[in-house]
């Protein structure tokens, strides 16, 4: 696995792999990530993905995040 690269951002730490003929954006954010694979081809360049990587896809992704805590802290509730 080779890392492309890192997308700077305040809340979310954004990292691009290529691996096995994908691209992967990794979402990090605590304890929690996210990562979205785009088959290589569908890309013209690694910098399209910069394209997608952008706010409203940020802003999406941390909303997720905030859900992906609100499911563990109510799963873990009672224990």
């Amino acid at each position: 696995m080779r890392v492309v690269g890192e997308i700077p951002h305040p809340e979310v730490k954004i990292t691009i792999f290529h691996w096995n003929n994908r691209y992967l954006i990794k979402l990090e954010a605590g304890p929690f990530e996210q990562t979205f694979k785009i088959e290589e081809y569908d890309l013209s360049s690694e910098e399209e993905i910069k394209s997608i990587v952008n706010e409203e896809f940020i802003q999406q992704s941390i909303i997720r995040f905030n859900d992906m805590a609100k499911s563990l802290a109510q799963a873990t509730q009672f224990l």
